[in-house]
């Protein structure tokens, strides 16, 4: 599994999913924290739909964090100010960089959480469709 997609399940699914997942390495390993978690702003990037050409929309307050697992740096980046989250985030990173033995387990785990991300937008996306008014069949 990729980071990116990785990543974008641990910060979307349940808080305690991140958390179970790094404790679980700090557990058996140490990690060294190479930077403390700290807060900047990154660039967000759009994508403009009638040129189709990239722009920079603003700036978004970030958390990032670096760790270092067995020689191996993790990164872990969110957006707000979760100091605690952007270390977990870091600390799995860092043991998917240093193939860890317990990372092989956690692919179910994240492709179930992925699943019921996946239900609630639909679910969600569901009730919106319900509210939308249909102009072209309104009589005048």
């Amino acid at each position: 599994m990729r980071r990116r997609r990785r990543t974008e399940i641990l910060v979307q699914a349940n808080p305690n999913l991140a958390a179970s997942l790094a404790n679980e390495i700090k557990q058996t390993y140490t990690y060294k924290e190479i930077v403390t978690p700290r807060h900047g702003l990154t660039m967000v990037k759009m994508r403009e739909s009638a040129q189709k050409s990239l722009f920079y929309i603003g700036e978004v307050l970030v958390t990032e964090a670096k760790v270092e697992i067995q020689g191996e740096i993790g990164i872990g980046i969110i957006q707000g100010m979760h100091d605690e989250v952007a270390t977990q985030l870091a600390i799995i990173d860092a043991a998917y960089n240093a193939q860890l033995p317990e990372t092989l387990s956690w692919t179910d785990t994240l492709k179930a959480a992925e699943a019921e991300i996946n239900r609630k937008k639909i679910k969600q996306q569901a009730e919106l469709m319900e509210t939308k008014v249909n102009f072209e069949t309104m009589d005048v």
